[in-house]
């Protein structure tokens, strides 16, 4: 298996391959984008042929399926197959759309109680998709296996059982596979991350060294000495940890306050993060003796509360608070360009020398050049309609996914499709 690793060089995306150690699901037959921030984790899309410019419109859209319920789940998509969460019936159900057929709905699952908030109900993570099975997280806790034919449960496990408490906001961590196991973070004295079985569900390994509590940061997979390790951001530390049995690799201190989210990128020997509430960005090192030192640390160019950043080439792109959107020189942490007046808070995907960036609180999408050098307009359009429903602390946080030539966006019931592929 390969991973493209993107250079910026004069202005131009030159991709090359080279092995990765990543989650060992991914083939011709899977994809285009089965998990949380894409294949690999990373938010950025392989495909090529996209529009490079938008009409004053915006793309065509293809189809609105107007009833996903509430939430900020994003949609997980494998073949013509798209799987994403929401409130229905009080509950917290998995949904599974045929994207061939205008979102056309296959089948629904309900997977726990409906949790509530003042900044929006229902759930927050994105489903995981391998082979025949699906596996989500609710708010709530509950991570269930389901068949991805018709939605019937294998396993259902309560992250409460393995000493876990909701977090204020909920559970919002995307879950993570590697080989056999499929792994997450419930937080509490008992260990904060465990691995499980993903076929049975059975209980495999957990830490006790780490007893922060839950927060919202999803587990990605890095490379150190040319072994595959496990990365996750909890409130007060950076952790790299044994992917086959739970050992504590690593730990770096990190200064999060009230909500970490943001997820982890790993390039080569490096693990950049970020997070809001003035805890800034910083980046750590991995040494070949499996022991990790900052680079840099308390950084504040970038502070990212839940948007997101993206790493293309050597740079870190997406919205920082109180600074608008940046692009970062990921080795040194400065800044190489700033713009705040473009486009306000929002997320950002990547596909074809394109971001995808999306404003939280007016539902704007901005198609931007992939540059170091400035913020380079190719079009934008406003969400129509917006939902109705979201609560009034509530804004559109689900990220933009690309997927078989498709953006998909999500207003809490509402799920847009639009055609971003460049017409022959």
């Amino acid at each position: 298996m390969h991973r493209m690793r993107y250079s910026l060089i004069t202005g131009l995306l030159v991709i090359t391959c080279y092995p990765m150690f990543a989650t060992a699901f991914v083939t011709a037959a899977d994809g285009p984008w089965p998990q949380w921030l894409g294949p690999h984790r990373d938010g950025i899309s392989t495909e090529t042929g996209l529009l490079q410019t938008w009409a004053p419109e915006g793309p065509p859209r293809q189809w609105l399926y107007e009833n996903c319920g509430l939430g900020y789940s994003g949609p997980a998509i494998v073949g013509d197959r798209l799987f994403i969460l929401g409130t229905r019936e009080d509950q917290e159900q998995l949904l599974c759309l045929d994207t061939t057929q205008r979102g056309k709905e296959l089948w629904h699952t309900p997977l726990g109680p409906v949790y509530e908030n003042n900044w929006g109900d229902g759930p927050r993570s994105t489903p995981i998709v391998e082979g025949e099975f699906v596996y989500a997280l609710v708010a709530e806790g509950n991570l269930s296996c389901l068949r991805i034919q018709d939605g019937s449960i294998v396993w259902k496990k309560s992250m409460q059982e393995y000493g876990g408490k909701i977090p204020v906001w909920g559970y919002s961590e995307s879950p993570f596979i590697y080989q056999e196991k499929i792994i997450c973070t419930p937080g509490g004295k008992d260990g904060a991350i465990v691995a499980l079985d993903k076929l049975t569900g059975e209980f495999l390994w957990q830490i006790p060294e780490l007893t922060d509590t839950a927060h919202y940061s999803s587990i990605i997979v890095a490379e150190q000495n040319g072994r595959a390790i496990g990365v996750q951001l909890l409130a007060s530390q950076l952790v790299g940890f044994n992917l086959s049995d739970g050992e504590l690799l690593w730990t770096v201190p990190w200064g999060g306050h009230v909500a970490v989210v943001p997820t982890p990128i790993a390039w080569e020997n490096y693990i950049y993060v970020t997070s809001g509430y003035g805890a800034g960005c910083m980046l750590v090192s991995l040494n070949d003796d499996f022991s990790a030192e900052p680079v840099y640390e308390g950084n504040k160019l970038v502070t990212n509360h839940h948007g997101g950043v993206l790493r293309l080439g050597q740079s870190i792109f997406g919205y920082s608070d109180g600074k608008g959107w940046v692009c970062q020189d990921l080795l040194s942490g400065e800044k190489n360009w700033q713009n705040k007046k473009e486009l306000g808070k929002g997320a950002i995907a990547y596909a074809d020398q394109r971001f995808y960036c999306l404003s939280e609180n007016e539902g704007e999408v901005v198609l931007i050049a992939a540059s170091e050098e400035d913020w380079i307009e190719h079009g934008r359009f406003t969400l129509e309609p917006q939902t109705e429903l979201r609560k009034p602390s509530g804004k559109i946080w689900t990220h933009p996914v690309i997927a078989g030539g498709r953006l998909y966006l999500r207003d809490q019931e509402l799920l847009f499709c639009f055609d971003i592929r460049e017409k022959q």
